[in-house]
């Protein structure tokens, strides 16, 4: 008998960036979390795949991400992004001499697993990792909207739309999804149901806190899984966290000439010139640490939950993946340590599909409307603070669904009306503002988006259009099979 399960869900997202602005907002967000997230992570996964090891963890891609990991320019933007970060190492030689080798040897290894694995995109790293079962891969709807927010047919369109992404990038479909937000609103997993979605992500408040088992949701057979925040927060929270420990990286310091980060987080209230230079050997010291308190944890929670439920339970651990390398910098070590101590402790590491096959599935629930935002509701992104953004969104919705997009055959100035709109309704611009996070910037990507729409829709009604939708779709390109007449 083992302690019980543990499920590690990853959500990897990022809004489309490519073609608007480089830093310090725009493609540097991009290449910095393909750098120090995607690529550690997913070297983590095959090295797993390697060993033979099944059902890892769960991988949330969202298909705007997998997009831009795809495409052409990004790939070109990211190879060239890799080879400055070798140079800018060498750049801080003769100031930062220990600094310059640890980057040149970090800057050399990315290179060469781009260049060895990921030159012709992500999809084909992904189709392997998913066809060998070493994860499950969970999808979404297209652009990551704030699926409460959509209207019921524009909501159907936008999820059957990111799901056919998947499904042409992967070879199959995604039997569960990383709800954007981890937003929901009753009546959802019907939706969710007729496009084939079985499992699906809320947050643990969403549960009542009752999150030890899959539940199904209402009269559906579509099961739910809630975050454990007891587990999750031992990493991440809104005020500690693993990430803050005075050993590891500060994220926040620079060197500037360089733009490399020389320091260690030193502590909470130490200003920038005063923290003290960044010690790996220390660092390493944190990630075992923390680790073996991370599988404590988890064991621990795991016998409470048996004694509480009289039978083995389940742990659900949530996280954005750009968390791990990116924003914390010894994360893809401290994950690794974790994956491989848990089984040795006794935990069943599995996916949530193979949770489902565990049969760690509950009584059917009902869900409030709820999120993962502050205060767990949805004021994130419909609050008095982005009051413009919602109206906003709510006129783009309304045109949108007057146009006439029937027809016989596929119209692009249609397409990529529609595709404007859907990059408009994405969640990240909304959220950026209400957490004043280079508010502006997503303030002038939701409008500018919404202005093409709005020209292209006016375009459509009158014939024409067709040169300045060729135009757009090679800046905002992604979802190339979308057909605006699943709209009509």
């Amino acid at each position: 008998m083992t302690e019980g399960t543990f499920c590690l869900v990853l959500h990897s997202h990022l809004p489309w960036l490519a073609h608007h602005g480089a830093w310090p907002v725009g493609e540097e967000w991009l290449y910095q979390a393909w750098a120090h997230s995607y690529l550690p992570v997913v070297d983590l996964l095959e090295r797993f795949a390697d060993e033979g090891r099944e059902d890892v963890l769960t991988l949330g891609v969202t298909p705007v991400l997998a997009a831009q990991l795809d495409d052409p320019y990004s790939l070109r933007g990211v190879h060239d992004w890799l080879g400055n970060w070798q140079l800018r190492a060498h750049s801080a030689s003769p100031r930062l001499p220990d600094l310059s080798a640890r980057e040149h040897r970090a800057s050399q290894w990315a290179l060469e697993k781009f260049e060895s694995r990921w030159r012709h995109g992500f999809s084909p790293v992904l189709r392997s990792l998913v066809d060998s079962r070493a994860i499950e891969l969970l999808g979404g709807p297209a652009a990551h909207p704030f699926q409460p927010l959509l209207d019921p047919k524009l909501r159907a369109f936008s999820l059957r739309t990111g799901l056919a992404d998947t499904r042409h990038r992967i070879g199959s479909t995604p039997e569960g999804i990383w709800a954007p937000e981890c937003a929901y609103a009753p009546g959802m997993e019907r939706g969710y149901a007729a496009a084939g979605v079985r499992r699906f992500l809320v947050d643990g408040p969403s549960l009542h806190g009752d999150t030890a088992a899959g539940r199904p949701v209402g009269d559906s057979d579509v099961v739910c899984f809630g975050r454990d925040l007891e587990v999750s927060y031992r990493v991440w929270s809104p005020k500690v966290g693993y990430p803050g420990d005075p050993a590891y990286r500060d994220f926040h310091t620079y060197d500037h000439p360089s733009g490399l980060k020389p320091s260690r987080v030193t502590g909470v209230h130490v200003a920038p010139e005063d923290k003290k230079p960044y010690d790996p050997s220390a660092a390493a010291a944190a990630v075992e640490r923390h680790a073996a308190d991370f599988v404590d944890t988890v064991v621990k929670r795991l016998r409470t939950l048996r004694e509480q439920h009289g039978k083995p339970s389940l742990v659900v651990a949530a996280y954005d993946t750009e968390l791990y390398g990116h924003w914390w910098h010894e994360g893809p070590a401290w994950l690794e340590a974790v994956l491989r101590a848990l089984p040795a402790a006794g935990v069943h590491v599995t996916t949530l599909r193979g949770a489902v096959e565990a049969g760690h599935v509950g009584a059917p629930v009902e869900i409030h409307p709820s999120s993962w935002g502050a205060g767990k509701d949805w004021h994130v992104w419909n609050g008095p603070q982005v009051a413009d953004v919602v109206d906003l969104n709510a006129g783009v919705q309304r045109e949108l669904l007057d146009l006439d997009l029937s027809g016989a055959t596929r119209n692009p100035v249609a397409d990529q009306a529609v595709r404007e709109a859907l990059l408009a309704l994405s969640s990240d611009w909304a959220f950026m503002v209400t957490k004043d996070s280079a508010a502006d910037y997503a303030r002038y990507r939701a409008k500018v988006h919404a202005d093409r729409f709005a020209e292209l829709a006016a375009a459509l009604r009158h014939g024409r259009g067709q040169e300045r939708a060729a135009e757009l779709r090679r800046v905002d390109g992604p979802f190339g099979h979308l057909d605006a007449r699943g709209l009509a």
